[in-house]
Order: C-alpha cells, then structure tokens, then sequence
C-alpha cells in the first residue's frame, strides 16, 4: 500500500488553497494534489504494514506541542510547481525535526533533501504539467492576497486508494 505523511492546513487558509486549486483548475485546467491543503512531512512511501508508524506519531503527538506558523505570498519550483509560502517559525521547525528524527527509525521511511529536515514548506497551488501555462498561471495568482497565522497541530496519514488519498489516520499535537 502507498502512503504519504502530512499536515493539514485547516482553517482560513486551508479552505483559501482549497479552492485556489479549485478556481485555478476551472480556469485554467492546472491540476494540483488530490490531498487536502497540507505541507508534506514524508513523500509517498510503500509499506505493508503501517503500524509501527502510526505508533511512532501517535506517541509524538502526544509528547509535542502545536506550532504557529505564517503563510505569506506565493512562489515557485521552475515552471513546474506553483505554492503558498510557508514561513515556518523556529518552534515549527523544530517540532518537523523531531518527527523526522522519529520516523527515521522506521526501516520503510527514507528521506530524500526534497522531503528531510531542510525542505522548503510550501503549500501547493499546481503542480500537475503546468510549463505551457506557467506564465498565464503565476500572474493570475499573485494577485491574489495571501497571508494567513497557521497552526502545525495536526500529523496525517493518507492512503492511495481508488486512485485518490484518503484520510488513514489523523494525530493532534497537544
């Protein structure tokens, strides 16, 4: 089975990326994620059995605090990736360090620069073929307000299945 490790971004901001990507799709057919708003803690990964990792966040959750962060703005991967800005605080930053340390322990999990300790937060816009419309697309949304006081209080487990992910387990920070 195929899963992928996240945080959900709720709240204002999330219910804003939600349907941004929607408006955007509609607009301009640029596909995005079919996970909720989120910021990726471990890119899909396979596993048969996904106990020792839900163990492993479930007593995290449960030893750390949440964690304030901003999203302001907007920018970019080349001409392939569109995303809100995620300025992550130093208690945010280090509470992601500490899950990844956690989950390192698991033989299963590897983490690449994309997804480790030093990735760039980001909330995804579009990422799906988008190199045609890139310029159409970056102009369009950066002129759009986006600013927004986030909490990273929540650690999700999704699941692909029927070609789509869904919800496997959700763990609240304290």
């Amino acid at each position: 089975m195929r899963y992928v490790i996240v945080s959900v971004i709720k709240g204002e901001a999330g219910i804003f990326n939600n349907n941004l990507r929607l408006e955007v799709y509609e607009k301009f057919k640029a596909k995005s994620s079919k996970l909720p708003a989120h910021f990726t803690i471990k890119a899909p990964f396979k596993c048969d059995d996904i106990s020792e990792t839900e163990k492993v966040l479930e007593n995290f959750c449960k030893t750390h605090d949440k964690a304030a962060y901003k999203i302001q703005g907007y920018d970019h991967f080349d001409n392939r990736v569109i995303f809100m800005k995620v300025l992550m605080s130093i208690e945010g930053q280090k509470l992601h360090d500490e899950v990844i340390d956690d989950l390192s322990i698991i033989k299963y999990i590897n983490f690449t620069k994309e997804d480790g300790k030093k990735k760039i937060f980001h909330v995804t816009i579009s990422s799906k073929k988008i190199q045609k419309i890139y310029k159409d697309l970056w102009s369009y949304v950066t002129y759009i307000p986006c600013e927004f006081h986030c909490l990273f209080d929540n650690i999700a487990i999704f699941k692909w299945k029927n070609n789509t992910w869904l919800l496997h387990k959700e763990y609240n920070l304290s």
